[in-house]
């Protein structure tokens, strides 16, 4: 594990920006992280700390990776306890100030120990040295994520029109409107907000980047939901099941293989013109998802949601522009190769988006040289077909994470084994309560 120093990667100057956003009304910025359990955490420093905190960072423990959910904590062979100190360092070139909280920005930060080296827990330099290994091969990926939701009031559905239905539009129009408003200022290019299918609920996506990018993005988009919400006496609901026996939320992962200039999902030889490497790093992604459904649909709740004919992917097949297979290929149109991409449709908003796309990134460059080849695409609901149905529960597809070398190797001991604690004892805190006892524990903790 790389622990050279790294606490001056960040090279921006503190100087032009603290001039900006004070002129901008800002005076507090928001550091985040993502834990092992999917909440956003954070620490805050006034405006005028700016410089220090990227110069020599902001304090923070250790011990917050092998929190849960409900705030409780277990250990792993690694992480626990006390003891330590980390250093969180601010990313000043994603620093923005946020629309929807006056006087504030915010920015994401990457984790170091208190020698400047990184720290191997870190979730987001995780992310970062998967992109860096597929740069190694050549390679780059674009990502993007698909953000739902359901906001209530006074603990209904918002909104009654139906789904995908401009009633629901026209009953929110100011809400979705000071949404689109806060994200384009906050540097977002949303491709589509709309109505979903579940009473009250929405989704947001915006336009694929790096992943690393699209990881943090995915934090701006959900805290920028939540301000927006809240300003018009809203609850938004990000859990996976926020009414159990319904359509949950889902974020799905949306990515591109490039090679220089040329999209490899697009142009070749491979089923529906995708190429050679991409239908081997495909066939990684699909081949790994038992596994990969701990990170990206980690909790008990997220199993509410995984059903089959919900359009949730719980089946561990691929097809054309199937909404009902796990992993979805959208060739896009013929004179746009840029916009043929693949969809994994089965992650929902409890996964730490940096962890999801270092570890897709992890599964697909394991099955890179191997030459592997996607089975048939399935077309059609799979629940009518013989088809490898997805763990069916936390310890189950737990069991299979903790199996898998790749992902192992790829994250390091010690981020592997505190996220494997995490899990565990989120299943057992759960383990005895009923669907609807595990909704109303989740639905609004994300």
């Amino acid at each position: 594990m790389d622990s050279s120093p790294e606490t001056h990667e960040h090279h921006t100057s503190t100087d032009p920006l603290v001039t900006r956003l004070t002129a901008q009304g800002v005076h507090g910025v928001a550091l985040t992280w993502v834990d092992n359990a999917g909440l956003t955490r954070v620490k805050t420093v006034p405006l005028a700390r700016l410089a220090d905190a990227a110069e020599r960072g902001v304090g923070m423990s250790p011990v917050f990776d092998i929190y849960l959910i409900d705030d409780s904590l277990t250990s792993s062979r690694h992480t626990g306890g006390p003891d330590g100190d980390l250093r969180l360092v601010p990313d000043l070139d994603r620093l923005t100030a946020l629309a929807a909280q006056p006087g504030w920005a915010w920015a994401p930060v990457d984790r170091f120990d208190q020698r400047g080296g990184r720290y191997p827990g870190c979730q987001r330099h995780f992310a970062r040295r998967m992109a860096d290994r597929a740069a190694e091969r050549g390679l780059r990926l674009r990502m993007g994520f698909e953000t739902e939701w359901v906001v209530t009031r006074d603990g209904t559905p918002a909104a009654t029109g139906p789904a995908y239905g401009m009633t629901r539009i026209v009953e929110l129009s100011a809400y979705a409107d000071d949404l689109l408003t806060a994200l384009a200022a906050q540097g977002l290019e949303v491709t589509q907000l709309h109505p979903e299918y579940a009473p009250g609920q929405f989704e947001v996506s915006v336009a694929p980047t790096d992943p690393v990018g699209a990881a943090d993005e995915a934090v701006l988009v959900r805290e920028t939901v939540r301000a927006v919400s809240l300003a018009h006496g809203l609850t938004p609901a990000f859990g996976p099941a926020v009414t159990p026996g319904t359509v949950g939320n889902g974020r799905h992962l949306h990515l591109s293989l490039w090679e220089g200039e040329r999209n490899l999902c697009a142009g070749g030889d491979g089923p529906f013109g995708m190429t050679g490497r991409a239908e081997s790093f495909l066939a990684g992604i699909l081949t790994a998802l038992p596994a990969l459904l701990a990170v990206g649909a980690p909790s008990p709740a997220s199993h509410l949601r995984l059903q089959p004919s919900r359009w949730a992917g719980p089946f561990q097949c691929w097809g054309l522009e199937n909404r009902e297979a796990a992993l979805r290929f959208i060739t896009g149109a013929p004179d746009d190769p840029a916009a043929a991409n693949a969809e994994v449709k089965c992650f929902d908003p409890a996964a730490n988006p940096y962890l999801v796309v270092g570890s897709v990134l992890a599964a697909g460059l394991a099955a890179l040289d191997s030459g592997a080849a996607l089975p048939e695409p399935v077309a059609g609901d799979p629940v009518h077909q013989d088809q490898p149905r997805l763990p069916a529960s936390v310890p189950q597809s737990l069991d299979l994470f903790l199996r898998s070398a790749a992902l192992r190797e790829a994250m390091g001991d010690e981020l592997f084994e505190a996220f494997a604690a995490v899990r565990a004892a989120e299943a057992e805190l759960f383990a005895a309560h009923s669907p609807e006892e595990l909704a109303a524990a989740t639905r609004e903790r994300y």
